[in-house]
């Protein structure tokens, strides 16, 4: 062979790579992405169930400090039982990827420890 049909032979090499990379790539993001949003989900938890437990133990609403001292997109569930809170907080994913991603964290904070 000459060296115009090796190169001939190559071409278009890069475009199939390039192409059989973008699903490990998509795979990737998508797991960093969910170690991301299950990490803040955890801060933002741990943040709300301190501040609750600390209201509580303040004598006043465990459930609108936890919401106060929770960042917007948090939505945080409050349960309060005798000297325990646990907040649970669940990020907002996309729909389609909701089954795939579990985010949701729970932190229970005992309020007279």
């Amino acid at each position: 062979m000459t060296g115009v049909g090796v190169l001939a032979e190559d071409r278009g090499q890069a475009s199939v790579e390039l192409i059989a990379l973008v699903p490990v790539l998509a795979a990737v993001t998508l797991a960093v992405s969910t170690l991301l949003a299950g990490q803040a989900a955890r801060e933002a938890a741990d943040q709300a169930a301190v501040a609750a437990a600390v209201a509580q133990l303040q004598g006043q609403d465990p459930t609108a400090a936890a919401k106060a001292a929770s960042p917007g997109w948090s939505r945080p569930h409050v349960h309060v039982r005798s000297g325990q809170v646990a907040v649970r907080v669940r990020p907002r994913v996309p729909a389609l990827l909701a089954g795939l991603i579990d985010a949701e964290r729970t932190v229970v904070f005992e309020a007279g420890a």
